[in-house]
């Protein structure tokens, strides 16, 4: 009895041996892939941000760069109209995509926001430091 439970132990262990193997096998086979699958979503969000830094500069761009502001998130750029002349007269809210890049969840929120007026001005003063 006790070598049939020694001689199931060996086998067991001989098993799992050789399942992990095979499974490191897979791992190595797929490896090449992973790693190019996770260079090419790198390149497209470098390209993405870089795109997004120069959109002002671009020919077809629609408004001046002067009066473009880059924020970021969660929207790219606020545009000043009329900033060049003093007079700024609106003010654009502009998400820069490229490619097949849609709207996150947060900025079509932000996009329904806007659409729907919810905006104000806050002037905030900060407080005097010298009285402290």
């Amino acid at each position: 009895m006790f070598v049939e439970l020694l001689v199931l132990f060996a086998l067991l262990v001989v098993g799992f041996v050789v399942g992990k193997w095979f499974e490191n096998q897979k791992w190595i086979s797929e490896l090449p892939e992973i790693r190019s699958k996770a260079i090419e979503r790198s390149r497209a969000v470098l390209k993405g941000q870089f795109s997004e830094q120069i959109a002002p500069f671009l020919p077809d761009f629609p408004w001046s760069p002067s009066e473009a502001r880059f924020i970021g998130k969660p929207i790219d750029f606020l545009i000043f109209k009329g900033a060049d002349k003093k007079s700024i007269d609106e003010v654009v809210f502009v998400e820069v995509k490229s490619g097949k890049s849609q709207l996150s969840s947060q900025e079509k929120k932000l996009k329904e926001v806007i659409k729907n007026k919810k905006v104000s001005w806050v002037e905030y003063r900060v407080p005097d430091f010298d009285k402290f």
